[in-house]
C-alpha cells in the first residue's frame, strides 16, 4: 500500500467510527445495552464504571483486527484508524467532557466548547429514553439541542 492509501484508510475509519459510535450509542447503549451504559449516566465514586466494559470489548475486537492485519495489510491500517478514533474519543469524551484522569479544563469557546455543551445536554436526560446528541466528535448546535429537550419535556 502507498502512504496516501494508508492515510486515506485511517481517515476513512475515523469518520466511519464516528458514525458507528453514534449508532451504537443511540441504539445499543441506550437500547438493549443499557445495563452496562446506565453506570455512565449515574453518579459514582470509583475511577471505573460498568460502561467501561464497552471500551474493553471494542479494544478486544481491534486487537483481533491487528492480528489479522499481520497477514492482510489493509486490515492493520483499519485497526490503526479505529485506534486513532479511540484515542480521540478518550481525550474528548473521558478527559474533556467528563474530566476523568485528572483533567480539569472547561473550554470557553470554539469547537471544544460545543462538544462539551452537546454532551452535557446528552446527560441532562435521566434514563435511557429521550436523549439528544449521541455522537462524540460531531456536536449539534447546543441551542437546537436545548430547544429539542424543551419540546420533549412539554409533551
Amino acid at each position: 500500500m502507498t502512504w496516501y492509501e494508508k492515510l486515506l484508510l485511517v481517515a476513512a475509519m475515523v469518520v466511519f467510527m464516528e458514525c458507528f459510535a453514534w449508532a451504537t450509542h443511540k441504539y445499543v447503549m441506550h437500547g438493549w445495552g443499557w445495563g452496562w451504559h446506565r453506570s455512565h449516566h449515574e453518579p459514582h465514586d470509583g475511577a471505573l464504571e460498568k460502561n467501561d466494559l464497552y471500551a474493553v470489548t471494542f479494544a478486544a475486537i481491534v486487537i483481533g483486527l491487528f492480528v489479522v492485519g499481520i497477514y492482510l495489510e489493509p486490515v492493520w491500517w483499519i485497526a490503526f484508524g479505529i485506534t486513532v478514533y479511540g484515542a480521540i474519543y478518550a481525550f474528548v469524551h473521558d478527559m474533556l467532557v467528563h474530566q476523568r484522569f485528572g483533567m480539569r479544563w472547561v473550554p470557553r469557546r470554539g469547537y471544544f466548547k460545543r462538544l462539551h455543551q452537546a454532551h452535557r445536554l446528552h446527560h441532562a436526560v435521566k434514563g435511557k429514553d429521550g436523549g439528544v446528541s449521541f455522537g462524540f466528535l460531531f456536536a449539534p448546535d447546543p441551542v437546537k439541542l436545548k430547544r429539542r429537550l424543551g419540546e420533549r419535556a412539554s409533551r
